[in-house]
């Protein structure tokens, strides 16, 4: 279908809604006997075709939109669970600082040991076992936030219906109004001129897709505090590591120090 040409904006009001309400030759020539309407007729033909393919338009963008915000939350689930991992391996990180820690308390009360020559002898002539240590516990499994947690479950949900949905998204039928809007045609008036009933579907279309989108960046919003919440928790987990490893290392090497002396 062809459209008016651009027309002066500074030209009267009168002439420019002439020029611009008036299809083009190509528009007139269509079938169903376009050059034996009038004016008027051929004018609200054309005021009609521009509602529609608005509408069109309008139906198909929604469904990019949608698209693109379960594509968004497909990729915020993965970074959640990236993050959970990774929290998991500072978890065990953590725990084998501790089990380090604990190691050389025991060598240093050996060094303290071989250092006093009566601590020497007083545990020769006593002969006392040393206890052995307790298994180390099992770390329990890594949790992320509460907030985090909802909010991954709650998008985890949509898994399926971004499955079922977005290859469709990717063969939207652009070709014929009512083939898109007739997706959720069935509330539209069938006793409505066809012109209207497409028009209705796509006014309903649009409202559930509109929610639909509602929905999805309520979600995201969610998913973003949660991560957000998950990456601050993370980083006091790193500061507290950096610490304990600070200690470890000053503790090595007082021990390094003190076995040289014993040579």
């Amino acid at each position: 279908m062809a459209y008016p040409k651009s027309h002066n904006p500074f030209a009267d009001d009168g002439d420019d809604d002439e020029e611009r309400f008036r299809p083009t030759n190509r528009a007139l020539d269509d079938d169903h006997g376009d050059s034996q309407l009038s004016d008027a007729e051929r004018r609200q033909r054309y005021l009609r075709q521009e509602v529609m393919r608005t509408a069109q338009s309008a139906v198909d963008s929604s469904y990019r939109s949608i698209g693109l915000i379960y594509e968004s939350e497909k990729m915020g689930v993965e970074t959640a669970e990236e993050l959970m991992r990774q929290g998991e391996v500072l978890k065990r990180t953590d725990q084998m600082l501790d089990n380090m820690d604990e190691d050389m308390k025991t060598s240093q009360k050996h060094i303290n040991s071989i250092k006093s020559v009566w601590g020497g002898l007083v545990s020769y002539f006593k002969g006392k076992p040393e206890q052995p240590k307790p298994a180390p516990e099992e770390p329990k499994a890594y949790e992320a936030n509460d907030r985090l947690q909802n909010a991954l479950a709650t998008s985890k949900g949509q898994e399926d219906k971004y499955q079922a949905s977005h290859p469709n998204l990717r063969k939207l039928q652009t070709g014929g109004f009512g083939a898109t809007a007739s997706v959720d045609g069935g509330s539209a008036s069938q006793s409505a001129p066809p012109q209207n009933r497409h028009l209705q579907q796509a006014h309903q279309t649009l409202d559930n897709n509109l929610d639909e989108m509602a929905n999805g960046l309520s979600r995201l919003k969610n998913l973003g505090l949660g991560l957000q919440s998950e990456i601050d928790s993370q980083e006091d987990s790193i500061d507290s590591l950096l610490n304990k490893v600070d200690k470890m290392d000053t503790k090595i090497n007082s021990t390094n120090q003190q076995i040289k002396r014993l040579k």
